[in-house]
């Protein structure tokens, strides 16, 4: 381990020269069989000739311009991920950890463009992990990292994954939203029960608060369908993407309805680099694959 990296990993003493498919290569030729993914980003494995051809292509053309332009590549991605999802619109940034930020800001943000700037407070699960900066780490609740980050970011009520009992016993006055993995990653790997998840929509609706899904995870069809949700046959009302979306290349995104997204207006969110040509030809490149007729089906 070099000792000008930080050592906040521990890292194995291995390093790949180059990758293909499911596999990985080290310099002097042993292959491995690659089943972390990257933590589940490379999603259509190792230098996929599609991807390979765009980012190319893309690269030789236009990297970065920032959002104060028209970028035609992201206003593609988008309008395929509204066609193909319950959301009306969509922010890209650049990881799982800045999707899950802006999701809760629009969460918030609503609520206070509509008179209720109290209702601030969201309800999360025990057992989640939402990002590692310190608002996702206190949106997750977990001790271990939180340890010596200072004060606790305030606002999330935790209730036991899956107990809808516990979770309308949170709800109060100044409830905003509730927040929930459809499969909890660094939980286990466990999925919620598809009647947990209707009833989290009804809960919802019945207290006018919104249903915020962390989909980094397990959303690009990971599950047979492009997003998890779609199995319980309901809508949230923002979801947070990240991970397989640019299969290998850094992308988060946040999708949402129209409604879920009234208090966002210019000057309120941005980013520099997210939304950036590169990043946006690559995730395109994904969809060509993912929403191929044949894809999905054998998954």
């Amino acid at each position: 381990m070099s000792d000008a990296l930080m050592h906040t990993y521990a890292r194995a003493d291995l390093a790949f020269e180059r990758g293909e498919g499911p596999c990985l290569f080290t310099a002097d030729g042993r292959r491995f069989l690659d089943f972390a993914a990257g933590i589940a980003v490379n999603a259509l494995g190792h230098s996929h000739p599609h991807l390979v051809k765009t980012l190319q292509e893309q690269g030789a053309k236009l990297w970065h311009v920032s959002n104060l332009y028209e970028i035609p590549e992201g206003r593609r991605l988008a309008e395929r991920l509204v066609a193909n999802s319950f959301a009306d619109q969509v922010f890209f940034c650049n990881s799982g950890a800045e999707a899950m930020e802006g999701a809760l800001k629009v969460a918030r943000r609503y609520h206070f463009s509509q008179g209720h700037p109290e209702k601030m407070r969201v309800i999360a699960c025990s057992g989640a992990f939402h990002g590692r900066t310190l608002t996702t780490l206190s949106a997750a609740g977990n001790p271990k990292y939180l340890e010596g980050t200072g004060p606790v970011a305030e606002g999330f009520d935790h209730v036991p994954f899956g107990n809808m009992n516990e979770l309308r016993n949170a709800i109060g006055p100044q409830t905003g939203a509730v927040l929930v993995e459809p499969i909890q990653g660094e939980g286990g790997i466990r999925a919620a029960d598809l009647d947990y998840l209707r009833a989290l929509r009804n809960v919802c609706d019945e207290y006018d608060l919104l249903l915020v899904l962390d989909e980094i995870q397990c959303g690009m069809g990971r599950t047979g369908k492009l997003f998890a949700y779609e199995w319980a046959d309901i809508e949230p009302d923002v979801v947070a993407l990240a991970k397989g979306l640019g299969g290998g290349f850094p992308i988060g995104a946040i999708l949402a309805t129209a409604k879920a997204t009234a208090g966002m207006a210019p000057g309120i969110h941005g980013t520099t680099f997210g939304g950036n040509p590169l990043a946006m030809a690559v995730a395109n490149a994904v969809l060509d694959v993912v929403l191929a007729p044949d894809f999905l089906p054998h998954v």
